[in-house]
């Protein structure tokens, strides 16, 4: 990001100076599927929409400015852009991902890539020597979630980008649950940034996108063909509404955390919790380690709670008791959301060696007042 214009005001004007055919302050929705030419390969900019559109570029040069990164590619959902990531790789390479990596990304590689001959293992990635041990063993990528999803394990992106450059391989840090605004993972050496930006990007439930970030201008071109050629991107409407979403990105950002570190507190006192995993307690591992990465307006240490329970039976009846707390995947709105991972969100994960506790529940902590949201889960705990 520029000197000169920090992350809110960024966040507003990045990539959306005035139309300048109509003066209007809002990006246009350029709702067309086509573009006309004055004559062949004579054209304003634009040719066919699939390549590009006026309405993407402006939210990919916002999201570059945000992230601080030279290029940001985005596409039609956060599996397409990690579906994306994965066709630079070819057969015979090797990947490497989280033990407690997200469902979704999981079976990509072990159930579509891996039929492609690209091969894959999880790792502790919080363990530097089993990183290097499963490093030397060859890989040509590393997926990094952190903090992850669901235990919200705290990675070392510096000491884990050495390491990856100690042996050749690429390294994505998947930025979800943190966001821009909290951590900028290319400052601690990664090679590129993965988003859902469905999530706290987009931050109304509204849309499904995705988004790849770099200063690598090699790999970003590589990306921009593989947006094009495979065409997994979104469509106008949704760029236009996350561009809206990204200008109170910050603002909610402060809300969901303020309410996230309040809500664990409490929690990690309630007769009917086991455990509390948010790596704003001080006594979760990574607390350290995060206040020092999750620093770029901080420390702010996110709106994600997991809670552990006594058993199966009790976690379902808290996550199907709640009322403010909305019963859902996905992650990241303004309202306030709950879940049992092990049988929704990382289901795909069951019979893999890597499911999560059944008596675990992953909260979304949204902007609501936290008295409200407090009251909610001590109706649904009692």
């Amino acid at each position: 990001m520029s000197d000169a214009m920090r992350f809110e005001t960024a966040a507003i004007h990045a990539g959306q100076d005035p139309d300048p055919a109509t003066g209007a302050a809002v990006v246009p929705i350029y709702q067309t599927s086509t573009f006309v030419q004055d004559s062949v390969s004579r054209h304003k900019g634009f040719e066919y929409a699939r390549t590009d559109n006026p309405t993407r570029r402006a939210l990919e040069t916002c999201l570059a400015e945000l992230e601080g990164s030279s290029h940001a590619v985005a596409f039609g959902s956060g599996m397409a852009a990690i579906t994306t990531l994965a066709l630079t790789l070819s057969s015979g390479d090797r990947v490497l991902f989280s033990d407690d990596v997200y469902g979704g990304t999981y079976r990509l590689f072990a159930k579509v890539f891996a039929d492609l001959g690209i091969a894959w293992a999880s790792v502790d990635l919080t363990d530097l020597s089993e990183v290097r041990e499963a490093l030397a063993q060859g890989a040509g990528l590393v997926i990094a979630e952190t903090p992850t999803n669901p235990l919200l394990k705290i990675v070392d992106i510096r000491a884990l980008a050495d390491a990856c450059e100690e042996h050749g391989a690429l390294l994505a840090v998947d930025n979800t649950f943190a966001t821009p605004y909290l951590q900028r993972c290319l400052d601690f050496g990664a090679h590129v940034v993965i988003y859902s930006a469905t999530k706290y990007l987009g931050g109304h439930s509204d849309l499904v996108m995705g988004s790849l970030a770099t200063s690598d201008d090699a790999l970003a071109d590589r990306f921009r063909f593989l947006q094009n050629a495979v065409g997994a991107i979104p469509g106008p409407f949704d760029c236009w509404l996350l561009l809206r979403g990204l200008k109170t990105l910050a603002i909610r950002m402060r809300a969901h955390c303020s309410n996230a570190a309040a809500l664990a507190e409490w929690l990690a006192d309630h007769p009917r919790v086991q455990g509390v995993l948010y790596p704003g307690l001080e006594s979760f591992p990574g607390h350290e380690l995060a206040a020092r990465q999750m620093s770029a307006q901080g420390p702010l240490f996110g709106g994600m709670i997991s809670i552990e329970l006594e058993s199966e039976a009790e976690a379902l009846k808290v996550c199907e008791s709640t009322r403010l707390f909305f019963l859902g995947e996905s992650l990241g709105g303004v309202e306030s959301l709950i879940e049992h991972p092990g049988k929704m969100t990382h289901a795909s994960l069951e019979g893999s060696g890597l499911e999560v506790s059944d008596a675990l529940l992953r909260v979304s902590v949204g902007i609501e007042h936290v008295d409200d949201l407090r009251a909610d889960l001590e109706r649904a705990l009692a």
